[in-house]
C-alpha cells in the first residue's frame, strides 16, 4: 500500500495543480490581464514585429512561482515540489497551445484543419477578434468551449468584432 501511495500522491498533485492550473489561467486572464494588469497584456492584442511582447511578463511571474515551489519543496514542504512540476507543464502546455499553435511564435507554421486543435485554435482567434480589453471570449489556453458557444457569446455582448476571425487562410498576427 506504502507503495502505491508512493506514486499516487504525486502524480494527484501534478494533475491536480495542471488543472487547477488552467482554472487559475482562465480567471487571471479575464479578471487580471483584461482588468488592472491590462498594461502587460495590451500588448498581446496589437500587432507588433518583436519577438518579445510586454506580455510575456506574465510567463516570467509563472515562472518563478514554478521556481520558488521547488525550491520551497525541496527545503521545507516535499508536496510543494510536485505542484511545482504541474504548474511547470502547465507552462509547457500554454506555451505549445498559445504560443505556439495560435500565435505562431515558432520558426514554423500549422493551421490545424479539425479536431480538438482546431477548436483551440478558433476558440482564441475569436478571442483576438474584439479590438480592446472588453467583451472578450474563451479567456482559458488549453480548454477551448464549442466555436458556436463563443460566437453567441460575442454577438449577446454586443461589440463589435471582426466576422473573419475564423478564416483560415488568414494567418494570426505575430502576436
Amino acid at each position: 500500500m506504502d507503495t502505491i501511495l508512493y506514486y499516487l500522491v504525486p502524480t494527484g498533485l501534478v494533475v491536480g495543480s495542471v488543472l487547477f492550473m488552467e482554472w487559475f489561467a482562465t480567471w487571471s486572464h479575464e479578471h487580471i490581464m483584461h482588468g488592472w494588469g491590462w498594461g502587460w497584456h495590451k500588448s498581446h492584442h496589437e500587432p507588433h514585429d518583436d519577438a518579445l511582447e510586454k506580455n510575456d511578463l506574465y510567463a516570467v511571474v509563472f515562472a518563478g512561482v514554478a521556481i520558488a515551489m521547488f525550491a520551497l519543496g525541496h527545503f521545507f514542504w516535499w508536496p510543494l515540489t510536485w505542484l511545482g512540476l504541474g504548474v511547470t507543464i502547465y507552462g509547457m502546455l500554454y506555451f505549445f497551445f498559445h504560443d505556439g499553435l495560435v500565435h505562431q511564435r515558432w520558426p514554423f507554421k500549422h493551421i490545424p484543419r479539425k479536431g480538438y486543435m482546431k477548436r483551440v485554435y478558433q476558440a482564441h482567434r475569436l478571442h483576438h477578434a474584439v479590438q480592446g480589453k472588453d467583451g472578450c471570449v474563451s479567456f482559458g489556453f488549453v480548454y477551448a468551449q464549442p466555436v458556436d458557444k463563443l460566437l453567441k457569446e460575442l454577438e449577446e455582448n454586443k461589440r463589435s468584432y471582426d466576422p473573419h476571425a475564423l478564416k483560415d487562410e488568414d494567418r494570426p498576427a505575430a502576436h
